[in-house]
């Protein structure tokens, strides 16, 4: 693939469980000679190994700690300590701050800490996070989801793609999107719960997001089960002039 272009390849956009024929959030992101698995949530490292092993990943990226965004990193650690992956070095991982006593917690069931630092070479995501992974630039924000939790612009050559990770309707994740070529936003919620504090979007604001942001395509994502995908890109489309896709599992994007 050439390097001003970029993919999405969806492992999987289920939530808060994964669905029998689609796993939790999970992307595969690759652009600039790199490969990102960007989010890590239940189920998605199966589908990963079509695509890429551990061993010739480039980095993980995750955007906030809730369970269906980051199981299968505790499957990856065993990948990657206790079986056949060979890395010359450990896997980079960004993540939000935390992220590796997270881990350690769960994983530790001996006198010492887990070695968690064996396995992945963490580093803490904070608001304006940069990064370059081969020739992909990766810029972090940080949104509105009730924890830490941050948005991701990939960016290599002239291609843009920005993925909102959990959150409800913000600024940061406007400014971040502006003029991307993709943005790959989720729409969890139905309708807002009453006198709740937002923490994801409605379709019409996964849309609304997109307009504002100026943002060359919008794909929904992390769709509630109480939304079925094509009510959802439907009620986007109404708040949105561009073209508007769902991130079904094994669908891929290029972007570029």
């Amino acid at each position: 693939m050439a390097d001003d272009l970029l993919r999405l390849t969806v492992l999987g956009s289920a939530t808060p469980y994964p669905a029998a024929d689609n796993p939790c959030s999970g992307y595969l992101l690759e652009g600039g000679g790199a490969r990102i698995w960007a989010d890590a949530g239940t189920g998605t490292l199966g589908p990963l190994q079509q695509h890429v092993g551990l061993g010739e990943l480039d980095a993980i990226w995750i955007s906030h700690l809730h369970a269906d965004h980051t199981a299968d990193l505790l499957t990856a650690y065993y990948g990657l300590l206790y079986a056949d992956v060979r890395r010359p070095s450990p896997l980079p991982l960004y993540g939000p701050p935390g992220i590796a006593d997270r881990l350690a917690a769960f994983l530790t069931n001996g006198p010492g800490p887990s070695p968690v630092e064996a396995a992945f070479a963490v580093h803490e995501l904070h608001d304006g996070h940069h990064a370059r992974v081969g020739g992909l630039h990766l810029t972090s924000r940080a949104v509105s989801h009730g924890m830490p939790a941050f948005a991701l612009r990939a960016s290599a050559g002239g291609a843009s793609l920005v993925y909102s990770g959990d959150t409800a309707p913000c600024p940061a994740l406007t400014r971040l999107a502006e003029d991307c070529s993709l943005l790959l936003c989720e729409a969890d919620s139905p309708a807002h719960p009453a006198g709740a504090e937002p923490v994801h979007h409605t379709p019409e604001e996964a849309g609304d997001t997109a307009r504002a942001a100026r943002a060359g395509q919008l794909v929904v994502t992390h769709v509630g089960r109480e939304l079925a995908p094509a009510e959802a890109v439907a009620r986007a489309a109404a708040r949105y002039p561009g073209p508007v896709g769902y991130a079904a599992p094994g669908a891929v994007f290029t972007i570029g």
